[in-house]
């Protein structure tokens, strides 16, 4: 069937009127990750550091608590990421925006390492579980590498861990590429096992190897 068409005095353009589509929530997130970063100009300064328990990793803080400021005096360096306060190990920290955006944004999957003190003897099948993943209250992580280590040579912690003495810990070492709130700690708690210390040992290609913990490790990249 032919459409009729209005006459040229009767037509109404519907479209002046009309609202902007307002673009949902998620997508502007995803936009914020996906944006265009300007390409560094002179050399990259990376910091490797190795964060003591109870630091935020933050420069500033209204309250007393202690940040990087009190490690770090190396300028217009922006962590790549967080660390939560009550997490140990490495952070890392750039001036190359580019770098920064590329470990922090779940786009590019960087592959993160930690090293996980639990209470508990871990069955295999925990493991198991833990690295085809676990459904969180914010959906099913992505598959993890999760074996069984010996207790690495680290400092210790202050204050200690609270151990049972009637109940074992195992150490993990897990490797993720995703970055969800308290990742790790929600997923060994999911499988019944409790973190009771996380070290995060990698970020990539950057380890913690050589450096000791409140110190850190500055590395001049020429681009």
């Amino acid at each position: 069937m032919t459409r009729l068409s209005k006459p040229k005095s009767a037509h109404i353009n519907r479209q002046t009127n009309k609202p902007a589509k307002k673009k949902p929530a998620a997508f502007k997130r995803k936009a914020s990750y996906e944006r265009e970063v300007k390409p560094h100009q002179g050399p990259t300064h990376i910091v490797l550091f190795n964060k003591p328990f109870d630091v935020l990793s933050q420069f500033t803080d209204e309250g007393e608590r202690k940040t990087l400021a009190d490690f770090i005096n190396i300028k217009d360096v922006y962590a790549a990421g967080r660390l939560d306060r009550d997490s140990e190990g490495l952070l890392l920290l750039t001036n190359n925006g580019k770098l920064q955006h590329k470990i922090a944004s779940p786009k590019h999957k960087s592959p993160k390492t930690y090293w996980v003190q639990v209470e508990g003897d871990v069955s295999e099948e925990a493991i198991n579980a833990l690295a085809q993943g676990v459904e969180l209250k914010d959906g099913k992580t992505l598959p993890a590498k999760v074996k069984r280590m010996d207790e690495p040579k680290v400092w210790p912690r202050k204050p200690p861990i609270r151990e049972r003495k009637s109940i074992p810990t195992t150490w993990l070492s897990i490797t993720i590429t995703e970055g969800k709130n308290r990742q790790v700690r929600r997923m060994t708690a999911h499988v019944g096992y409790p973190t009771l210390r996380l070290i995060r040992y990698s970020i990539g290609r950057y380890t913690l190897d050589g450096i000791e913990n409140g110190e850190f490790k500055l590395i001049t990249e020429n681009n």
